[in-house]
């Protein structure tokens, strides 16, 4: 039985349509048990219905056709019970169902399992057999085994639904909704706009150059058109886009100038090969060895090359290449979306971005989040001709798309637009009022960003410094290290622009579910390993070049909090600041740099926990990431789709470690504030406050609700409320707590 597992493991990893993975699991699974019928169904939620999508055994025009109402047939029986059912006589049994139209027989022997995807119920793996026949404990296992795989297939992108009846050009018809991964929150709605057919690598055939020296001039002609648009892109941009986003567009001419990789196709070209086709398997090389790391940010840049491809491909074809005419409303849509082709839309009328491929790690998603254009990413294999010329609404808020959606669906985003906008109306008269609790306990609340680009929201937003700059960000842009003077620029920009009020910056934090395309960490558990303040310390190069450019950003200005993450023991913190000594000296500031730049440390590694009066002899602050403390102390992964509904920052052990950590630097007369997720939750936020907690730094875009929500409680009520959720034994009745208080004091929308 384990090598048929290991078969149907390789079978799901194949890129393959979803229909024939599912058809050749159901091969492999009626072949290893030798039963005369193995199906697979998957649940089509809009008909609340489970339809066979896959089979070996009953008659293939049952595929798309077949199905089960929730609860019906003993296929509805597993999905409901989410237990395995094994009978050896099932006709017997009174939810037995016969589709004789669809070439069943009465089978007697059935086993199904269900196939279960984040708690919920998403399809059966079902087999049967004519004679009577008890499926033993190891063939129980094995389909169990299947089902858990076939739930596999959907952590990244949920099942489409079924293969309904025909539509346009003869494929099966769209479902009217496609779940993919939040790329970019917001909601836009707009007509889907293809990339040019003339763009398809894929369909570049193999053939040969007629004459090979012209077609190697072609080529280097095409590369040389192309590097001419990004720079003629990357400066009309220029007045729109922030530094980090002008760095995209030189990571693509970089890789234009990649001698090994253009090299390889003119080699082809040279040997015979057409340019389109040696271009095709030089791209597709490249693009593999990419998506074969492990590191999502790396894998990421495969999109960078297939897009510089297919751009290359257009000026190989001639009378191909031509200005495109984009609706008022355009939405774009592709396996991936290259910023090049977000560029070439007037921005006014970019409404949203869609790709079947990607992730939020992609630089289509650090564009669209730095415009504030919705985009859904990882939608799967959707054929994209259905999605062309078709109105299509992009929810990022959910990582949702909808088809020509409906006027109800429409009606229903209007109101969700129409109540924020209300609300953001509302909220707007706070943003100079102070951020306080009835009767006057002040809370400082910040914010967190990214980018520079960020900094005119936090500005907006009223927010009282910066919490949380992200300087892995400025990293993650580029395709190698930034210079220290391109860090001291960034950093410099963000300290002007909040003076004098504070602007913590923490250092380098990649690793986890974080990298960098050029500096690769694989690593079989990420999240305990080489990350944070332990990488920056074994690389003291790149770790003083930072803190160079700190210190140089912070002379004259004297704004400048540095923090530290992942800080699990004192001599880390100890060394910093040998560092920290060491690049004053170099930077010419070491004259009074103690007395303008504070050191914090994050409380995010549970052993920091049990060393706050140690690590408060040798910094000036605490700050929580709650995120990451919640994590270690649940054991929990937030990115496994397996277990993150066991994520809870609300559980009553992150709430009490909170809270004696509070204490501890209260003892120790240290500021202590929260930088995590939790901070950005009203209900959350009143708890934190009623625990001590200095300050709250969050997205720019929660300050007006958290604010609201301390200004209408007491300090009294949320000390109360934080006392009754550490006395608490189940994250459900802090959960239910919150939601109390926030409805009698008519904040019901602030608490999920």
């Amino acid at each position: 039985m384990h090598d048929a597992l290991a078969n149907i493991v390789n079978i799901l990893r194949n890129e393959t349509s979803q229909g024939e993975r599912l058809a050749a699991v159901a091969r492999e699974v009626k072949g290893r048990l030798g039963v005369d019928v193995c199906s697979i169904y998957l649940l089509a939620p809009a008909e609340a219905s489970l339809v066979l999508e896959a089979t070996d055994g009953l008659d293939p025009l049952a595929v798309g056709r077949m199905r089960f109402a929730q609860g019906e047939g003993l296929v509805g029986l597993v999905a409901e019970r989410q237990s395995l059912i094994s009978l050896s006589n099932a006709q017997e049994h009174p939810r037995f169902l016969h589709f004789p139209e669809f070439g069943e027989q009465a089978h007697h022997a059935f086993l199904g399992v269900p196939i279960v995807h984040d708690g919920v119920s998403i399809g059966v793996l079902a087999v049967r057999q004519l004679n009577d026949r008890r499926f033993n404990k190891d063939e129980e296992d094995f389909l169990s085994a299947v089902a858990a795989a076939l739930s596999g297939l959907f952590d990244a992108s949920p099942p489409l639904g079924p293969k309904a009846s025909a539509g346009q050009e003869g494929g099966p018809a769209m479902p009217r909704s496609l779940h993919g991964v939040k790329g970019a929150s917001g909601i836009g709605i707009g007509i889907g706009v293809l990339p040019l057919p003339a763009a398809d690598l894929d369909a570049v055939p193999e053939g040969a150059a007629a004459d090979a020296v012209a077609e190697a001039r072609a080529f280097q002609q095409a590369v040389a058109a192309v590097r001419a648009e990004l720079r003629s892109s990357g400066e009309r941009m220029v007045a729109q886009m922030p530094t980090e986003v002008h760095a995209m567009f030189g990571v693509y001419i970089e890789l234009l100038d990649d001698d090994e990789l253009f090299a390889e196709t003119l080699k082809r070209v040279r040997a015979g090969a057409s340019g389109g086709s040696a271009l095709r398997r030089t791209i597709a090389e490249h693009a593999r060895a990419f998506e074969e790391s492990p590191d999502p940010y790396f894998r990421a840049r495969a999109e960078d090359l297939r897009g510089l491809g297919r751009r290359v491909l257009l000026h190989l074809q001639p009378g191909k290449v031509k200005r495109e005419a984009y609706p008022e409303q355009c939405i774009l849509v592709g396996e991936e979306v290259s910023i090049v082709r977000i560029a070439d839309v007037p921005l006014g009328q970019l409404a949203g971005l869609v790709c079947t491929r990607g992730s939020p790690f992609s630089h289509a998603a650090i564009l669209a989040r730095t415009l504030r254009i919705p985009a859904v990413m990882g939608i799967g294999s959707v054929p994209l001709a259905q999605l062309g010329r078709q109105r299509l609404l992009v929810d990022g808020n959910e990582g949702r798309v909808f088809i020509d959606p409906a006027p109800e669906v429409v009606a229903r985003f209007d109101r969700l637009i129409k109540k924020a906008r209300e609300s953001a109306a509302a909220l707007s008269n706070l943003r100079n009022l102070p951020a306080e609790t009835l009767g006057g306990a002040r809370v400082a609340l910040h914010a967190n960003i990214g980018l520079p680009s960020d900094l005119a929201t936090a500005l907006d937003s009223g927010a009282e410094g910066i919490g949380l700059f992200r300087t892995e960000f400025t990293f993650m842009v580029r395709e190698a290290f930034p210079s220290e003077d391109d860090q001291y620029r960034v950093y410099r920009n963000v300290l002007e622009a909040f003076a004098p009020r504070p602007v913590t910056i923490r250092t380098l934090d990649v690793g986890g579910d974080k990298g960098l395309p050029y500096f690769p960490m694989e690593e079989t558990n990420p999240f305990l390993g080489w990350r944070g303040i332990r990488l920056t310390l074994d690389n003291p190069g790149i770790f003083l070049t930072q803190l160079r450019a700190l210190l140089r950003a912070n002379a004259g200005v004297g704004n400048l909090q540095i923090l530290l993450p992942m800080i699990s023991s004192t001599w880390e913190v100890d060394a910093v600041r040998e560092l920290l000594a060491r690049a004053a000296a170099e930077s010419g500031v070491a004259s009074g740099f103690d007395d303008t730049v504070k050191l914090g440390a994050m409380v995010e590694v549970p052993s920091a926990l049990y060393q706050m009066d140690a690590l408060a002899k040798r910094v000036d602050f605490f700050s929580i990431g709650t995120n990451d403390l919640t994590q270690y102390l649940l054991a929990v992964d937030r990115t496994n789709a397996r277990v993150s509904s066991r994520f809870d920052s609300l559980h009553p052990a992150v709430i009490r470690a909170i809270n004696e950590a509070v204490r501890a630097a209260h003892s120790s007369q240290r500021p202590i504030s929260v930088c995590g997720e939790m901070a950005g939750d009203p209900a959350s936020a009143v708890l934190l406050v009623g625990m001590g907690i200095n300050a709250l730094s969050m997205a720019s875009a929660s300050i007006p609700s958290v604010k609201r929500a301390l200004r209408t409680f007491t300090q009294e009520q949320a000390q109360r409320l934080a006392a009754e959720a550490i006395a608490a034994e189940d994250p459900s009745a802090v959960h239910r707590l919150l939601r109390l208080a926030f409805a009698d004091a008519g904040l019901s929308g602030d608490c999920p």
